[in-house]
């Protein structure tokens, strides 16, 4: 048994190179590609959040915008009932109910 060990441990092959290590690399060619791979990468994501930004800014502007139509709405609404009240005030006035004002009234 002990020879047999002795004769596996001795017959290990030693590894020897058979390809060209300058062969397989990329070299410059591949660098440069890479380069531009990541150049193009950085400028995409630069682009979209440019974009995302511009969303957000159009959505504020939007909502501000929304917010005074609204408010334009409301004051339109308010200035509608007060024109309303007024003009039943002057229906009670030329109906002879209780006068209001400096007017003398027409009866």
């Amino acid at each position: 048994m002990y020879a047999l060990t002795r004769a596996a441990g001795l017959a290990t092959p030693t590894p020897t190179m058979t390809v060209d290590p300058e062969a397989v690399t990329p070299g410059f060619v591949g660098f440069i590609a890479i380069a531009l791979l990541a150049l193009v990468a950085v400028l995409l994501v630069v682009d979209m959040l440019r974009r995302i930004r511009r969303a957000g800014y159009r959505a504020e502007v939007n909502e501000e915008l929304d917010a005074e139509a609204a408010a334009a709405e409301r004051a339109s609404a308010e200035q509608a009932d007060a024109a309303v009240r007024a003009s039943d005030v002057d229906d009670q006035d030329i109906d002879g109910d209780a006068p209001t004002g400096d007017r003398p009234p027409t009866n």
